[in-house]
């Protein structure tokens, strides 16, 4: 398998969906590590990213040393970034140290990324995935208990309506969920709450595919967005950069159900069509390049 010349951080993403079935998927991490290292890749800041995935690759045909020494060089070209990507790639060499025996050094790869279980949604599943390979769901489902106590008690009083409304602590009770039932640990109530959410979501989703798959997705700017009743500002994302995240995310879902010519329409008139060029101006007008506006709220 080949790789085609200036990857971008879709075609990576790409990737990880596919690589594992690939006849050499080993020879694949060499092309992507080799990418990254001699800067082919469509956007240089994409070299983390693509060792990182080298190093998965690696991991997935038990070839630790390679696997470690991808992810270092991973970690080493993300210098003194300190954003999720680079959470993600040290939970990575936490799992990596783990199968290799060293498990005070996973432990203390893990230990920095405990802060971000209540920030970032994509935390409590590689933090808890690292801490099982290393056989401490215990310590796991402890982590994630105190990082729930921690975001309920930031709420403050009343149930989140539904899974948007919980945030990153709905994805918290999701793992938490999970681990507890790996472990066999009777439930209690925030494995209820977890369950509530859960069945919400499935009947929210539901409801939104069968009344509209195909509808027409609205855009306020930002000078319109803020001029709307409150509550109707609440059914369009609740904020202005909650209503761009919602049109994106729903955007993303109906291009990869197989829909094409997708357009946005633009409240007031005219119509904007989807997506832009990662390099280009991002279609909600905030002047900023695609690629560092609303690109990542899909991942929201």
């Amino acid at each position: 398998m080949s790789l085609k010349a200036n990857l971008t951080s879709a075609d990576l993403t790409e990737l990880r969906e596919s690589v594992l079935g690939a006849a050499d998927p080993l020879g694949v991490a060499a092309e992507l590590a080799s990418a990254a290292e001699d800067s082919k890749l469509a956007d240089p800041e994409d070299a983390g990213l693509a060792l990182t995935l080298a190093a998965e690759i690696a991991e997935s045909r038990n070839k630790l040393e390679a696997a470690l020494r991808y992810v270092d060089k991973a970690l080493e070209s993300y210098g003194k970034r300190d954003d999720a990507q680079v959470a993600a790639a040290r939970a990575v060499r936490a799992r990596l140290l783990f199968r290799a025996g060293r498990e005070d050094e996973a432990t203390a790869e893990l230990e920095p990324l405990r802060p971000l279980l209540t920030k970032e949604p994509d935390a409590a599943a590689y933090v808890s995935a690292a801490l099982a390979v290393g056989g401490r769901h215990r310590i796991a489902e402890q982590w994630l208990t105190e990082a729930v106590k921690e975001a309920l008690a930031e709420r403050g009083a009343g149930e989140p309506a539904d899974a948007e409304d919980a945030g990153t602590l709905f994805f918290l009770l999701q793992q938490r969920h999970r681990i507890r039932h790996a472990i066999g640990l009777s439930h209690d109530a925030h494995d209820n709450l977890a369950e509530r959410l859960e069945t919400r979501l499935a009947n929210a989703s539901t409801a939104t595919s069968a009344a509209s798959a195909t509808g027409d997705l609205v855009f306020w700017p930002q000078a319109d967005f803020e001029a709307l009743p409150a509550d109707e500002a609440e059914k369009n994302g609740g904020t202005w950069d909650g209503h761009r995240a919602r049109l994106e995310r729903e955007l993303v879902r109906r291009a990869g159900a197989g829909q094409t010519d997708l357009v946005i329409k633009r409240n007031g008139g005219g119509q904007i069509t989807w997506p832009p060029e990662r390099n280009s101006a991002c279609w909600c007008g905030s002047g900023l390049k695609y690629k560092k506006c609303c690109l990542p709220r899909s991942r929201g």
